[in-house]
Formats: C-alpha cells, sequence, structure tokens
C-alpha cells in the first residue's frame, strides 16, 4: 500500500501523490492498490476432538473403553489462548509483598560521616546513600498488586484445551479409593507400576473425592499431584507426563468443557483458584 507522509513534510510539488500536467495545474495521480495475495482470514470457531480412552482395573487390566469430548481453541489461536491463562495463573499467584528501602527510609543518616575537606576521601553527606553498603535502595521492589483479568469463558477454553493436547497420555482406572486399607506409600508406588506408570515421571491423578488413605499414601511421592475438580490448574496439566482419571472425572470433564457444556456456573470460581498449582511468591 501506498506509505502515508505527515503534512510537515508533504510538498505538493515533489510529492508522488501528485503530477504536474501539461497546462501547469497540479491533478492528482492515479492510486492503483496492489492485489493482495494474501488469502481470506478463515473464520476462528470452537472445534471438539473426541479421543478413545482405556479403563483399567485395579490390578493393571483392561475393563472396558470411554471417551473424552472437550472443546478446543482453534490451532491459529490455541498456544496464545493457553499460554496466556497460564501466564495469569501463576502471576495471580504472587503476592506482591517484597519491599526494599530507600535512602530516605533507612534508619540513620542524620549527620555528615566526616568533614567535607581536608580528608582525602571522595565527599559524602550521608551514610544512606545508595552508593554504600547498608544504603538504600534504587528503583528496588515496593508492594503491588500484579494480579491480571481473564475473562471466564477464555480460562475454561485454555483449560479443556491443554486437556485435549494430553489426551494421548491420559489413562482411565476404576475408583480405587477403598482399596488402601493403611496408608502406605510402597503400596501405591506398586500399584503405580501396574498401571504403567513410572513413579520417577510426572504425574497427575484427576479424581472427584481423594480417600483419606490415597491421600497420604500418596503425598510422599513428589512427582505425582492428586487433584481434584476443585483444584484442576492449567500448570499441573502442563506439567504432566501422565494424566490419570476416574470415570465420574471423565464424566466431569464432558459435561463441564464438552462441546455440550453449559453455561458458566458459580462453581468456576472454585476451579480457578487451584490450591495445587505452586505456592505463591512473594515477589
Amino acid at each position: 500500500m501506498a506509505a502515508f507522509t505527515s503534512l510537515a513534510s508533504l510538498s505538493f510539488l515533489s510529492s508522488s501523490l501528485f503530477a504536474a500536467s501539461s497546462r501547469g495545474t497540479l491533478k492528482p495521480a492515479a492510486l492503483s492498490r496492489p492485489s493482495s495475495s494474501r488469502p481470506a482470514p478463515k473464520p476462528l470457531s470452537v472445534a471438539a476432538e473426541v479421543t478413545t480412552l482405556p479403563i483399567l482395573d485395579f490390578s493393571g487390566e483392561k475393563v472396558g473403553e470411554t471417551y473424552i469430548d472437550l472443546r478446543t481453541a482453534p490451532p491459529e489461536t490455541a498456544r496464545a489462548v493457553v499460554h496466556r491463562a497460564l501466564i495469569t495463573d501463576r502471576q495471580n499467584k504472587r503476592r506482591g509483598t517484597a519491599s526494599t528501602l530507600t535512602r530516605g527510609e533507612v534508619r540513620g543518616g542524620g549527620r555528615k560521616p566526616y568533614p567535607q575537606k581536608k580528608t582525602g576521601r571522595a565527599r559524602r553527606g550521608s551514610q544512606t546513600t545508595p552508593l554504600r553498603p547498608g544504603g538504600g535502595v534504587i528503583f528496588g521492589p515496593k508492594p503491588r498488586d500484579w494480579s491480571i483479568k481473564i475473562n471466564r469463558k477464555e480460562k475454561r477454553l485454555a483449560i479443556s484445551t491443554a486437556l485435549s493436547s494430553a489426551a494421548g497420555s491420559m489413562m482411565v482406572l476404576e475408583d480405587f479409593g477403598d482399596k488402601f486399607a493403611t496408608p502406605k506409600t510402597r503400596d501405591f508406588t506398586e500399584a503405580m507400576r501396574r498401571w504403567g506408570l513410572d513413579p520417577k515421571e510426572k504425574s497427575m491423578f484427576l479424581m472427584m473425592e481423594v480417600a483419606n488413605n490415597v491421600q497420604l499414601s500418596s503425598r510422599n511421592i513428589g512427582t505425582l499431584k492428586m487433584l481434584t475438580p476443585r483444584t484442576l490448574n492449567l500448570f499441573d496439566i502442563l506439567n504432566a507426563d501422565k494424566l490419570v482419571l476416574t470415570p465420574e472425572a471423565v464424566n466431569f470433564l464432558n459435561a463441564r468443557y464438552g462441546v455440550n457444556a453449559e453455561g458458566d456456573s458459580e462453581e468456576d470460581g472454585d476451579e480457578e483458584e487451584g490450591e495445587e498449582g505452586g505456592e505463591s511468591d512473594e515477589n
């Protein structure tokens, strides 16, 4: 397209926007818009992908199949949507309490350390100068609010898109809440090996309700996250190598993030406050 020129630098005699005619009058030159070779943009719409998942029992044998049908963002915007939601989650966890003292807030510095002249040293008027150890801090952090806003529908679309991208590493287990009579980490790691999971790899379990013995048996495994719909968050989804669901959790995901998902509900606020997504940062 033709370049636009500011009025201050526009010369009607030298500009290519106008050409001199044989009669000496100025006529506007013919401007032809170059034909654009860029294809017309495709309409962006939310799609859905159906994935079949195997169902395993407590011993690791396949007993059936189920499906997960979640809404996903278009390929052109999926990465940006997930990235924005992840940055929002991580930044909203910052407490913003980091604080430093300026030279006016540091204690002391009321009198001149030594005379101006006849000492052979550089002149100094206060002990709180930022140029000396123990003095104030220049442009240091102060308490501030780091929280940023994201639309609820965009947040839900980001979670469903991340879950769909991890469908290849998902598996479904029958409810095993009553299989652990006593809390024991060794029993849980042996069960993970039967399910084809490596305790050294990052795993995320999504259950509607975590039994007390299951929670106690798995809490010492550093690579494992045990989540519920209330604590489901984007960071743990993207950080996990394996995602383990229960049939009830699959039904919940299809109902909340599926194609036929209902409108926004009050429970979304609880979901956005994932407690397992990492500790808050004082900065």
